[in-house]
């Protein structure tokens, strides 16, 4: 009985929390159609899209890049509060330490994740479009771009590196729960590096210039993941014991 009332109680509070962060979304929706127009005036102003005509292919072309861009600017406003009630929903489990630690990885995955748009956005959207046009233009091919091909261009190159960004956040969270150790991170250094360099040689242009602009910053975020990994795990070691 007790365990029944215990489980209807937890199924309230999911029910409450998932309540404020819809609500809080579809506000922030609403500011992103408000503010669409000024948002997609800095995205044309910008140099990538500078020397581009956006052409519209349909009538709902324009209705459907004013929602993608309401939708991606709500995610962005409401993911630190889908973050907040996720850990507040399982603060009662942890400890006051426990609980002050893992908050921090909210403004941290947060932050990090805006630092992965900003740099995907401002290096590797750019040089992708560069490449892409000089590909068309050697071809003899007539640039026609449609607008919203072009949005789903530029989300698909920004979204898995700005994810990516969130590495050290990751791999410290997977260190502080046992699955992974400075060790065995250290072990896997050469495979993990061979990985990163797959992976931005698959997400940036076919130029030496261009993979090692986007390969050093992954190699970074992961030594970066080292360095915060061995600096918990000295911490914990050093902490005298319960016992």
């Amino acid at each position: 009985m007790e365990a029944n009332e215990e489980l209807i109680a937890h199924l309230a509070e999911v029910r409450k929390r998932l309540i404020i962060v819809i609500a809080w979304f579809v506000l922030a929706l609403g500011g992103g159609f408000y503010l669409s127009p000024g948002i997609l005036q800095y995205i044309r102003s910008q140099p990538a899209a500078a020397h581009i005509e956006w052409n519209v292919f349909s009538f709902t072309d324009g209705l459907f890049i004013y929602m993608k861009c309401a939708f991606v600017f709500a995610i962005f406003l409401t993911l630190p509060i889908l973050l907040y009630h996720i850990w507040a929903f399982v603060r009662p489990g942890l400890t006051d330490r426990e609980a002050k630690e893992t908050f921090a990885y909210i403004p941290a995955a947060f932050f990090l994740f805006l630092c992965g748009v900003a740099f995907s956005y401002s290096v590797v959207f750019p040089m992708m479009v560069r490449f892409m046009k000089s590909m068309n233009q050697s071809i003899g091919a007539v640039e026609t771009y449609g607008i919203d091909r072009y949005f789903s261009f530029m989300f698909n190159v920004i979204f898995p590196l700005s994810i990516a960004f969130e590495m050290p956040v990751i791999v410290l969270f997977l260190t502080r729960i046992g699955v992974l150790t400075p060790d065995r991170l250290k072990k896997t250094r050469k495979y993990a590096y061979l990985g990163l360099a797959i992976t931005g040689s698959c997400i940036s242009p076919p130029d030496f210039v261009s993979h090692l602009s986007v390969t050093i910053p992954l190699l970074l975020l992961f030594e970066l993941s080292v360095i915060l990994s061995g600096t918990y795990y000295r911490k914990i070691s050093t902490m005298p014991s319960n016992s």
